[in-house]
């Protein structure tokens, strides 16, 4: 199996007749994705390469079946995006813009809470799950189907992290990019619970980063709730506190949210944490080893 996309996913694309959009888009339907429909406002009867084009998230819905959307637009109009997708009824979206106000997500986070809608991101690489479904930007060639699930804050550390993996003979279940940005539609513990309740996965592999106390928190739901062996990494062992590090959310306020404090969590709680990427993956290959 897998999480969250799999071969019965009907994907939309909001600013699917923009570059970016456009671009990847068609990259998830020559994966294998079904990509049925384009959504922008004034275009509606258009098409690219084929796909029809509607001027609403409704309209695609109705005329296509869809049920998962990716954002491909600006950061001024992407919270209003993911709303109107929530309120066509599709099941997941995906948000690949960056930069979007934090005040705006605050308001699709408190939104969404009260209705069936998953968001993935903002400010994330996608999901794939390999030999069934890309939705993202995900370079679907360095990963193949196996048994680890991956979630990850960072998308290049989450292609870097696969790479190693894949050296090592390992396949994924599913790669879910969250996204960088301090307000998350899911959380890790979210996708873990998936990873834990999906017969495919038998080892789960966690990449944060610093800043805000997400992993802390990861770390006591597994030692509670998760049976599978879960393998994490920290980005920014060496980063100063009060720097930003890349995503938003990547900031050190005194000593919460520094990798070290989110590795000992982390290891308190039964987690192995890797110090590099190599080493996650042979921490990984160990595990394996071990319970095979």
């Amino acid at each position: 199996m897998s999480v969250l996309v799999d071969s019965g996913t009907k994907l939309v694309v909001s600013g699917l007749t923009g570059r970016e959009g456009s671009f990847h888009g068609m990259n998830n339907r020559r994966y294998g994705t079904d990509l049925v429909a384009g959504v922008t406002p004034g275009k509606g009867g258009q098409d690219v390469e084929g796909v029809p084009v509607f001027d609403t998230v409704h309209e695609a819905v109705a005329e296509t079946g869809a049920n998962t959307s990716m954002i491909f637009v600006p950061p001024r109009f992407a919270a209003d995006a993911i709303l109107e997708a929530a309120d066509a009824g599709i099941e997941l979206v995906v948000c690949i813009t960056e930069g979007i106000p934090v005040h705006d997500m605050l308001r699709v986070y408190t939104h969404l809470r009260r209705g069936p809608t998953r968001l993935i991101g903002p400010n994330c690489p996608g999901i794939l799950s390999p030999g069934k479904a890309n939705v993202g930007i995900i370079p679907a060639h360095f990963f193949s189907e196996g048994n680890v699930g991956l979630v990850s804050r960072s998308g290049t550390l989450t292609y870097q992290i696969g790479n190693e993996l894949a050296q090592r003979g390992f396949g994924n279940s599913s790669i879910v990019g969250i996204g960088g940005d301090p307000v998350q539609g899911s959380s890790f513990i979210e996708i873990i619970d998936l990873f834990q309740a999906d017969p495919q996965t038998e080892l789960i592999v966690m990449c944060g980063e610093i800043g805000g106390e997400d992993e802390e928190r990861a770390a006591e739901h597994v030692a509670e709730h998760v049976d599978k062996p879960v393998v994490a990494y920290i980005a920014g062992f060496t980063a100063p506190p009060g720097k930003t590090m890349g995503h938003a959310g990547a900031i050190i306020s005194g000593s919460k949210g520094t990798a070290q404090a989110k590795a000992e969590a982390l290891e308190a709680k039964g987690v192995r944490v890797g110090r590099t990427p190599t080493e996650v993956a042979e921490i990984a290959a160990e595990i394996a080893g071990a319970t095979v």
